[in-house]
This record gives C-alpha cells, sequence and structure tokens, in this order.
C-alpha cells in the first residue's frame, strides 16, 4: 500500500488540458469544477472534468471490456504498475458484472505490442488502454480502422483530432521540482546524481525539473545527469549511479524501471534516493526520502464514464499536482528537517497556485 504525504489544503485543477470535442456548456462545468475544493483532500481526490466528480467510479451502466498495453512488469515499481494498479481498483470498484481487465505487460519490442492490440481489438475492447508514448504511432494507426473502440495512450498529448482516442501527459517536472528542492537541502557534498533512461517524454521533465528545483535552492549545488538511452537496462543504470557516488554524489534519483539497479548502488554509499513513477519506499526503506507517485486512476473514472455515455475519445488530459494526478508521498522513517521540508511544501503550493515555473 502506497504511503500518503500528510494532508494539507489543495488548489484544485481539472484533468482536462485540452478538448477536441467541447461545447462552451462543457467548458463552464469545467471552470465550475475547478473553482470547487476538497474539505478532506486524500491522493485519490483528484476531479475529474464535471462538477459531479468523485473519487469513486460513477454508478455502472453497463459491462465494459477493458485492456491495457504497458512496456514493462505490472510490479515494476515503475511507470507500468501505477496504471495496472488503478485499472485493477476501477474493476474492483465497478465489479465483475460491470468490468473485465485484460493485461499485457513487457511489451518492449512495439511490434509485439501492436499485435497485442489488434489482438484486443478484435477479440471485443471497449477500451484499450496502449501505456507508452512509443505506442503512439500504433494508436494513430489503428484507430481509425476501430470506430466503436476506445483507445487511450500517452504519456504524449494528443488525439492525432481522432474522436476516438483520448490522451494523457504527466506534467512530471512539478513534482520533480520539489523534491529537487528537498536534495538541495539533504545534500551535503553539494553533489547530486541524476539518471535517466531516455531523454523525452515523462522522463526528460522529471530530470529538468529535479534538476531546475535543486538549482533554484542551492545554485552552488552540482547536479549531473546521466542518460543510459534505455528504460529497462538496470546494469547501466547501477553503472551510472555508481559513478556518482563515486565522484562523492550523495543524493540521487532516477526515472523508470530500469532504477531498480541504480537504488541498491545509493543504498552502499548511504546515499539518499528519490523515486518516480511508483512509490519506492520497498526498494529501500532507509534510503528514500519521497517519491512522486503517478496516479492514473481519476482520468480514468473520467473516461470511463465518457465511454458510457457515448463518448470514444477527443479529449487530451495532463495530469498535475493540482489535480492529484501526481501526489508525492513522504517516507515516514526517513528525518526530514522541519525547515527541508517546509521548503518542500511551500515549493509545492506555488506550483498548484501557477506561480512556480518547474521547468525553466
Amino acid at each position: 500500500m502506497a504511503l500518503l504525504a500528510p494532508c494539507k489544503e489543495i488548489h484544485m485543477r481539472p484533468f482536462i488540458r485540452r478538448s477536441t470535442a467541447l461545447s462552451a456548456a462543457a467548458l463552464c462545468l469545467l471552470a465550475a469544477a475547478a473553482c470547487s475544493n476538497s474539505s478532506e483532500p486524500t491522493a485519490a481526490d483528484a476531479p475529474a472534468t464535471t462538477a459531479e466528480a468523485t473519487t469513486t467510479t460513477a454508478k455502472p451502466t453497463t459491462k465494459l471490456s477493458v485492456a491495457v498495453v504497458t512496456p514493462s512488469a505490472a510490479d515494476d515499481l515503475a511507470f507500468s504498475q501505477p496504471m495496472i494498479d488503478a485499472l485493477q481498483m476501477i474493476t474492483a470498484e465497478r465489479g465483475a458484472e460491470f468490468m473485465s481487465l485484460q493485461t499485457t505487460t513487457e511489451m518492449f519490442q512495439t511490434d509485439k505490442a501492436r499485435q497485442a492490440i489488434i489482438d484486443y481489438a478484435d477479440g471485443g475492447a471497449n477500451i484499450i488502454v496502449a501505456h507508452s508514448d512509443e505506442f503512439g504511432p500504433i494508436v494513430e494507426e489503428l484507430a481509425p480502422q476501430y470506430p466503436d473502440i476506445a483507445f487511450v495512450w500517452g504519456t504524449e498529448i494528443d488525439t492525432f483530432g481522432m474522436p476516438n482516442v483520448y490522451s494523457y501527459g504527466l506534467a512530471a517536472d512539478e513534482g520533480a521540482y520539489v523534491m529537487g528542492v528537498l536534495a538541495a537541502e539533504i545534500t551535503e557534498s553539494d553533489k547530486v546524481g541524476i539518471v535517466g533512461p531516455i531523454e523525452s517524454g515523462d522522463a526528460k521533465l522529471f530530470v529538468d525539473g529535479f534538476t531546475q528545483g535543486v538549482k533554484d535552492t542551492k545554485p552552488a549545488a552540482q547536479t549531473d545527469v546521466t542518460y543510459i538511452d534505455s528504460f529497462s537496462d538496470v546494469v547501466k543504470a547501477a553503472a551510472a549511479a555508481k559513478a556518482f557516488t563515486d565522484g562523492g554524489a550523495d543524493v540521487l534519483t532516477g526515472s523508470s524501471e530500469a532504477m531498480a539497479g541504480a537504488v541498491p548502488v545509493a543504498v552502499a554509499a548511504d546515499a539518499a534516493w528519490f523515486g518516480n513513477q511508483s512509490n519506492q519506499i520497498s526498494l529501500s526503506p532507509d534510503a528514500v526520502v519521497a517519491s512522486q507517485v503517478y496516479h492514473f486512476e481519476n482520468m480514468l473514472r473520467d473516461v470511463i464514464s465518457k465511454v458510457e455515455q457515448g463518448d470514444l475519445g477527443g479529449e487530451e488530459y495532463e495530469l498535475t499536482l493540482a489535480n492529484h494526478g501526481l501526489v508525492i508521498e513522504y517516507n515516514p522513517n526517513y528525518k526530514l528537517s522541519a525547515d527541508a521540508r517546509r521548503k518542500a511544501d511551500a515549493a509545492e503550493d506555488k506550483i498548484i497556485a501557477g506561480s512556480l515555473a518547474t521547468n525553466a
């Protein structure tokens, strides 16, 4: 079970970033939703796109067959796990009589991912989630061939102008910035190492946001980045991390399932670690300070509700700190100073309010 950061007042924003099929009335509803506040915010309290948004699935009206294809394992503690966890949560909420879920994981090769998506489409799926920016061209190719199926893909925000495609992106630089503030407060050597997978998408946003957070908080600190050109190569991730710690870095971070190779290096060097995508405390209860965790559940609830109403796509979502699509989950066992936590919370508040740029 994910550990949640202490609750505080949250300024709520809707998930919708842009829509290719929103009416003026719908936009008014969005504005109303954005102006409402939750009295008891939790990590799953992100609003959907109407004033009636809740944190549980709306009462089901039809049984839906949902399929998801991911590039890595279901328990990768990185990119794929939060999507599958969210879909399993919603399946449990709706019940077997109203939703079935099929998963295909570890589709590192796009040709195999394409075939899995075709098989689901031919097999009667109502919604297909293609969870990788590398799957975008596949969705663009196949969606017109299956106009009665809703395709959901990310993490690039682009529906290709198609009425049966939903897309989503992640403002990963936001939580990364906050953790960069913490990294600057924690480091004693003034050396921070970031292991990047491939320089694209949410991974690059994370690297850039973390770097900016360190720089803005402690300009004298040195932040080094190594991209290993792989999302899954744990050996390369470990080597990059070792080079950082050998060079004196006492704070490390990184993004993707390859970081399972980097965390043990941080532990061996008594360095602090910041996670991304999933809660990574289980990798090291002592070294992990906090993790920026992707929460897809409310976006997916909104998509499912729309599909039940006959809307198969045309909308684009962005997950942020403000709408709880991104949540910083702190390790209660890691002793942060009150001042460090205060600075991190202040940065998060400014980001949510829109007064702090996280990727300058």
